[in-house]
């Protein structure tokens, strides 16, 4: 039975043990999540569920001799699973996979919240590891159905369709001739920033459909042509940065970050010097801003944040958060993205997240 301190008050025994500790799981995730995607394709090679199992329990090693309870915590029933695919007694499946990525992600965040001295009520960890230990301990018979039951405890979120790829199309279409035009060149200029880069493909049409399905599930509360020039806009002032300040996969220096921090303004500037786009131009401006009031380039906090801007921040997230980790060869997946946006209350407004939701559960389950 999971140690129910660890997972609701998890504490940091010694600083320089857990450092050494979030360095080995950064090792680790990434040929870990190869091997999942690999056995996807493949569920009965033993080779790869065998590599699997030891890097599990390598990391639940790791946590016991470093004293990180919560990782040993959250990390036995997913070795004590593995086990039994590896004897032969589980069969893989997308569903395993799913609950192991969840898992690992959820692992990920608790670290980052621990090393920031943040709560990490919202992660759900007590649902999560009493899931996997009943998982674990399941009929074989019973595996597909308690897996699931795991992701819609931690997630919200009912697994049918998992992994699949949002809709590039969209059929939206302003009325106003002028504006029409200013929008085609818009999107003509989001066009030519997801040329930058392969991982940008079909970005554009993805956001904009997320965008204006959210605005439609809360009444359309936010000016649609608005939001779609906010949509189009939001980060044309990458392109006016150093490549290096933000086409990488890496970790950022302090300057980068800094320049990074600049684009919103960039990309407002423009719009704000074209009649008709003043809300848009707030909404791209503010795109960044927290409702906490740590976000950037101003501080803003609460409802001094415009609307449309909270919703192109969500997103915005979820887009790159389907994207993030993805040159280690593992993209997040529907299910896993959604997880993951939900678990960062504090970062969105909570009035956006219910209907974002609305939006992502009809897409999963229709």
């Amino acid at each position: 039975m999971a140690d129910l301190i660890a997972l609701l008050q998890p504490r940091i025994a010694d600083r320089e043990s857990f450092r050494d500790f979030v360095e080995a799981l950064d090792d680790q995730v990434p040929g870990i999540e190869r091997d999942i995607a690999a056995l996807r394709k493949a569920p009965h090679d033993r080779g790869l569920i065998a590599r699997l199992f030891r890097a599990l329990h390598t990391i639940k090693g790791d946590a016991a001799l470093c004293k990180v309870d919560t990782g040993v915590a959250i990390s036995h029933p997913l070795e004590s699973l593995l086990a039994r695919c590896r004897d032969g007694d589980v069969v893989f499946s997308a569903l395993l996979a799913e609950v192991m990525l969840l898992t690992l992600d959820r692992l990920e965040l608790t670290v980052e919240a621990m090393d920031g001295g943040r709560t990490v009520d919202h992660l759900k960890l007590p649902q999560l590891v009493g899931g996997l230990e009943n998982l674990a301990r399941a009929p074989a018979g019973e595996i597909a159905a308690r897996a699931a039951t795991v992701i819609e405890a931690v997630t919200g979120f009912r697994p049918q369709q998992t992994g699949r790829e949002i809709p590039t199309g969209t059929s939206f279409t302003p009325s106003h001739d002028d504006l029409a035009a200013d929008l085609w060149f818009f999107s003509s200029l989001a066009l030519q920033l997801e040329a930058r880069s392969p991982l940008f493909n079909g970005r554009t049409g993805r956001l904009l459909r997320l965008a204006l399905d959210t605005n439609a599930a809360a009444g359309n509360p936010v000016d649609a042509t608005q939001l779609a020039a906010a949509v189009y806009m939001h980060d044309i002032g990458m392109m006016f940065l150093p490549e290096h300040a933000w086409l990488t996969s890496g970790r950022l220096s302090d300057s980068a970050r800094q320049q990074l921090r600049e684009h919103p303004a960039h990309a407002a500037g423009l719009l704000q010097r074209m009649p008709g786009w003043t809300a848009a131009a707030e909404m791209v401006r503010q795109h960044h801003e927290m409702p906490d009031g740590k976000g950037y380039p101003e501080g803003l906090a609460g409802d001094a944040i415009c609307a449309g801007a909270k919703i192109l921040a969500i997103v915005d997230a979820f887009e790159a958060v389907t994207l993030k980790h993805s040159h280690r060869g593992e993209s997040r997946s529907l299910i896993r993205a959604i997880a993951e946006i939900n678990a960062c209350d504090d970062q969105f407004a909570a009035e956006w997240i219910e209907p974002f939701n609305r939006v992502i559960r009809k897409m999963v389950e229709s």
